[in-house]
């Protein structure tokens, strides 16, 4: 049932579905991800990683409403649920309990560098069907890029 009708060809359409869909999937987990590590990291940089994360946090929750919200003006319906998330994150395992705060910043890089893989192949993906799209995660990327070389700029 089409409660919005994009301007979109169907197979530019399905394209751009499943590139948006994506990227909301990754970006809630970044989130999650993000704040559970904020919740459990230990150490002596405790203090400054803790916000950093924080400030991980709110880029994702900005993105994924920006992805939830094109999608929607496109007439495709965004899924946010938990379950999901869990099954098609390409975000890798978060560790469980208090984790210190080298490990934490590895876990971070490593999660960011996921995500990142996946938003370039969408913006690969999406160019031709849909450059409104494909802008949007040209922006996301590199804001996620700059996330990415600050938590590696921690651990050098």
């Amino acid at each position: 049932m089409y409660v919005v009708k994009s301007p979109l060809a169907d197979a530019d359409l399905k394209t751009v579905a499943e590139a948006l869909q994506g990227a909301l999937v990754d970006l809630v987990d970044l989130s999650l991800v993000a704040k559970q590590i904020h919740w459990n990291i230990v150490g002596p940089r405790f203090r400054s990683v803790h916000l950093q994360l924080d400030e991980v946090v709110a880029s994702a929750r900005t993105h994924s409403d920006t992805v939830a919200e094109r999608a929607s003006a496109l007439g495709l319906p965004p899924d946010g649920r938990a379950a999901t998330v869990a099954a098609g994150s390409g975000i890798g395992t978060t560790p469980a309990g208090w984790i210190k705060d080298g490990d934490a910043v590895r876990a971070m890089v490593d999660a960011l560098g996921a995500v990142i893989t996946r938003m370039r192949e969408r913006v690969a993906a999406t160019g031709e069907p849909d450059p409104v799209t494909q802008d949007i995660f040209i922006g996301i990327t590199a804001d996620l890029e700059k996330h990415h070389w600050m938590f590696q700029a921690e651990n050098a």
